[in-house]
């Protein structure tokens, strides 16, 4: 291997590990909806 593939492939696999650690990190920073937030409506419109 010259060394440009072995430094583009050490880049590759930094880059993957790094992904591979920072995606569990990313799952737990969003916002969860709580039932109590959520407004359901009706379907349909007739009267019982």
């Amino acid at each position: 291997m010259t060394r440009t593939k072995k430094v583009l492939a050490t880049i590759a696999l930094v880059l993957g590990i790094t992904g591979a650690v920072a995606s569990p990190a990313l799952a737990d920073s969003h916002m969860p909806v709580s039932p109590q937030d959520t407004v359901v409506a009706p379907l349909d419109s007739h009267m019982p």
